[in-house]
């Protein structure tokens, strides 16, 4: 892959000018996307159902929603990035894996324009980044390690059944509901009985999306908790965890890809 470096930096430069082609505001999309969000949810929440426990609700709302943003954008155009270049694969060969990556680290771009947006929004707010931020980077590579494997798993599949896009639209609209992004961890209790089954809410969120982990976490070394007046650090054990669980789904992924890529040129 790094002999292809070039390859893959054209690819991501493509990918951001198709995606902005003829758009009159151009890259400042990524971030008035989060912004307007931010301003419904903020009417929401603390208007129409006079919920003001969450402090600085703008703040904690844009901290979940801008990695959630990264993974949702990211998945969508990693996983149909076959089909969407099927002429080039049928055309020339290159390592196929590269379209995934270059799709998501094109992502990764508008990532780092809406970063800046909540720094903006952090520092106006009082919550000027500490030490605790630096773990944003071990966050951040889990996150990008986790969508990878994601993208190849999704992204091979779908070069065989063109309805998975379909299914990944359901899946992330669920999983949307099932990320603390509007509302913290702890506001579930320590139990919870459904149908005589008892079980910790929160661990279950966890395991079934690991974005729920990786989002906590940016809140925690960005925003803080809701016990806490601003950021702390993350519990490495807690991060260790969430990172062997995105590294078992990268190895997944990468094993259906390597034993479907000979078959995408005949499918394709």
């Amino acid at each position: 892959m790094w002999q292809f470096k070039y390859l893959t930096q054209n690819l991501i430069i493509r990918d951001i000018k198709i995606r902005y082609r003829n758009s009159l505001l151009g890259v400042i999309w990524s971030l008035l996307t989060p912004l307007f969000m931010m301003v419904v949810f903020s009417l929401v929440f603390t208007v129409a159902f006079g919920d003001d426990s969450i402090r600085q609700f703008s703040v904690f709302f844009l901290v979940g929603l801008i990695p959630w943003n990264f993974f949702n954008g990211a998945l969508r155009l990693g996983t149909n990035s076959f089909l969407a270049n099927s002429v080039l694969i049928k055309k020339v060969y290159f390592p196929r894996e590269l379209l995934p990556i270059s799709a998501i680290f094109s992502e990764l771009v508008n990532f780092g324009f809406a970063f800046l947006i909540l720094l903006v929004f952090l520092y106006g707010s009082g919550l000027p980044l500490t030490i605790h931020a630096l773990w944003v980077i071990p966050i951040l590579f889990t996150q990008i390690l986790l969508t990878v494997g994601l993208a190849l798993l999704f992204g091979s599949i779908n070069v065989f059944y063109r309805d998975i896009m379909m299914v990944l639209d359901v899946a992330l609209l669920a999983l949307f509901f099932l990320t603390p992004i509007f509302y913290p961890l702890d506001r579930f209790g320590a139990s919870v009985t459904l149908l005589g089954i008892t079980f910790n809410p929160a661990v279950v969120m966890r395991w079934v999306n690991p974005m729920a982990s990786i989002v906590d976490g940016y809140r925690t070394v960005l925003w803080g908790t809701t016990t806490s007046l601003g950021p702390v650090s993350m519990s490495f054990p807690f991060w260790l965890r969430t990172f062997v669980t995105a590294l078992i789904i990268f190895i997944t992924g990468y094993i259906v890809f390597l034993r479907t890529e000979s078959q995408f040129g005949e499918k394709l």
